[in-house]
């Protein structure tokens, strides 16, 4: 997992000049707490945590942290002041905080995994977005949580898969999640990145290799 990161920040330059909209670049900091992230989102997997259930909200916000703070407490206590910005938006915005994707989430009983997963990340994406900041790193980190509970490889950027997970970025922040706009314009970004967790699901990435429904739930890949 880490070389595959290390490879995309290694040609970030030259897979930003693809994108319609530059992003900022893959540093080291940033490397290390989504690194940090996937392994706490492996404690909440083998711990059988549901972080869609009353009381345990808080693991998704734990997670935005680490994505941006990592664990350690001092650059926590130094942005403590943002880190409590988030936390009242996170449980407070109407439209579109965790209760927006809890009742989201809550029926989409039937669907896919990949589905399920890709929504996921664009609901958190979509405007109002859930975190002040982060969200594109700890939606990713969500994907993987959905995935991986369900026996599935998590995501892993590489070159290979940046320029499509990345592409999508600016419609899903610019569309109203609850606007009639958002009937229109989420689906086909939606089937798309389910496409792309597909296609790209490493097994490597799980202890045991076993093989998983189609982005349409209808078999094996």
């Amino acid at each position: 997992m880490a070389a595959g990161l290390r490879r995309v920040q290694r040609e970030f330059d030259v897979l930003n000049a693809g994108l319609s909209a530059n992003r900022e670049p893959l540093n080291d900091r940033v490397l290390e707490n989504m690194l940090r992230g996937y392994a706490f989102v492996d404690e909440l997997v083998a711990a059988g945590m549901d972080v869609f259930a009353m009381g345990n909200h808080k693991h998704l916000l734990e997670l935005n942290t680490i994505v941006l703070c990592g664990t350690d407490p001092a650059r926590r206590e130094q942005y403590a002041g943002h880190l409590e910005a988030t936390e009242r938006r996170f449980y407070e915005e109407r439209d579109g905080g965790i209760q927006d994707l809890v009742e989201w989430h809550a029926h989409q009983g039937g669907v896919s995994p990949w589905q399920r997963a890709a929504g996921a990340f664009v609901r958190v994406l979509s405007k109002p977005q859930l975190f002040v900041e982060g969200n594109h790193r700890t939606a990713t980190l969500l994907m993987s949580y959905i995935l991986l509970g369900e026996g599935l490889p998590p995501f892993v950027l590489s070159p290979e898969n940046a320029v499509a997970y990345f592409e999508p970025s600016t419609v899903l922040r610019d569309t109203e999640k609850r606007s009639a706009a958002a009937l229109f314009r989420l689906p086909g970004p939606t089937r798309r990145l389910a496409q792309l967790l597909a296609e790209h699901a490493d097994p490597r990435y799980l202890m045991a290799a076993s093989p998983w429904p189609s982005p349409d739930g209808t078999g094996p890949a």
